[in-house]
């Protein structure tokens, strides 16, 4: 796969373009696949470089797995019994090979798992997945670069989260929904993610109630059964789409979006001068004449996402006057200042806050991407800048952003392979 990408900036973008599945929902209910024997069918699986990791750590732990021709991914799981023991090789790709713990400790009550790659946004501790699988019974050691964890006495237990870690939050779901009696998650994750793994695990018959809010509560069942499921759309990419609109000076209609999901992006969009409007068909983002500053801070859902910052940050790059944005999830996101100073902006980072004062134009330079969504963020900027932009470190944006060639392109974007 190339590893760069180039765009010619000035094009206004024009025209519709439709969201893909999720990313974070898909990688999760493919570890969660596995819990059920049997023909598992996921549709709206996005075709992305991280699913296709997923894909490889199933097939190394002899589960099977086939794209059909109408685009959805079977998984198949045999009867017999499939590895508990994840490739670090694989597991350093992607920091959600770690999902499988709690998956493998539900379907078998074993499991070693590499401790995870993936981007290096800031610290990402196990600990809360260690304190909520042992809560259930687990008895767990860290060796080596591994979680090697045992169900001894596999039982409910009441689980309180000092964050709400989103893959915390998955990873006791997944193992409590195959643990006998009720467990309870408080301060749990609300991420549509996580309200996406609960309906699939109760679509396999799973026993899960309040997921979306700060209580879940699962009661253990003794037998998963596989299913054909549809995965929610991205609301990240959707976010950066609509972004695009309006950092460029165009009209961008989004398509396959649920906009509840993305009411901190349109909410943000709105204050820099952009008309959102819900449609029937989709979210209709119009460019306003200037764009006007704003202040960011990211947090939980359903606050303003994390994932969504940098993009932001582009944005309001451009801004008529300072924007403050304050990063409370990742500490490492603001590695996307240096490469967007490159290209023309004003931004001084001090700890976990950044002030963007805006600039009147961006040019075109040879920056790299650090993280995925940073080079969404760079992405962007390209497109309104002046001259040719080259992205190095590409991979990173093919991890999470399906077809984006074709996607841009559709819209009017001048980018070169």
């Amino acid at each position: 796969m190339k590893d760069t990408l180039i765009i010619r900036g000035g094009n206004p973008l024009y025209g519709t373009v439709r969201a893909s599945g999720a990313k974070n929902a898909g990688l999760v209910i493919m570890a969660a696949s596995i819990m059920a024997d049997g023909e598992t069918i996921l549709d709206n699986v996005p075709r992305i470089r991280d699913v296709e990791v997923m894909i490889k750590i199933l097939n190394d732990i002899d589960v099977d797995t086939r794209w059909n021709e109408d685009g959805s991914l079977s998984i198949c799981s045999p009867a017999g019994g499939i590895k508990s023991h994840t490739s670090y090789e694989l597991a350093k790709l992607l920091r959600a090979s770690n999902l499988f713990l709690g998956a493998m400790l539900g379907r078998q009550q074993e499991a070693t798992v590499s401790l995870p790659g993936g981007c290096d946004i800031g610290s990402r501790p196990m600990d809360l997945h260690i304190k909520g699988i042992q809560a259930l019974g687990a008895q767990v050691n860290i060796e080596h670069g591994y979680i090697f964890a045992r169900v001894q006495k596999p039982g409910g237990s009441r689980i309180y989260l000092d964050f709400p870690s989103v893959g915390a939050t998955e990873n006791i779901i997944m193992m409590a929904s195959k643990t006998p009696g009720l467990s309870i998650i408080e301060n749990a994750a609300k991420e549509p993610e996580i309200v996406d793994l609960a309906n699939f695990l109760n679509s396999m018959g799973a026993r899960i109630r309040g997921a979306g809010t700060d209580v879940i509560k699962i009661e253990g069942v003794k037998q998963l059964k596989a299913c054909r499921y549809a995965i929610i759309p991205d609301r990240i990419e959707a976010g950066t789409y609509m972004v695009a609109a309006a950092i460029s000076g165009g009209e961008v209609m989004v398509e396959n979006v649920i906009p509840t999901h993305l009411h901190p992006i349109i909410a943000k969009l709105q204050e820099t001068g952009a008309e959102v409007r819900e449609t029937n068909g989709g979210i209709l983002v119009r460019a306003a004449d200037k764009i006007l500053p704003v202040d960011i801070k990211t947090l939980p859902y359903p606050g303003f996402p994390t994932d969504m910052q940098s993009q932001m940050m582009a944005l309001l790059s451009l801004g008529e006057g300072s924007s403050v944005i304050v990063e409370n999830v990742f500490e490492n996101r603001f590695q996307i200042v240096d490469e967007l100073k490159r290209m023309g902006a004003n931004i001084k980072v001090e700890g976990h806050t950044a002030v963007v004062d805006g600039v009147s134009t961006l040019y075109g330079a040879r920056v790299k991407a650090t993280d995925l969504r940073a080079g969404a963020a760079l992405v962007l900027a390209a497109l309104v800048a002046r001259g040719q932009t080259v992205i190095d470190n590409a991979i990173y944006i093919f991890r999470g952003y399906e077809d984006i060639y074709t996607k841009l392109r559709a819209l009017g974007a001048n980018v070169i392979e």
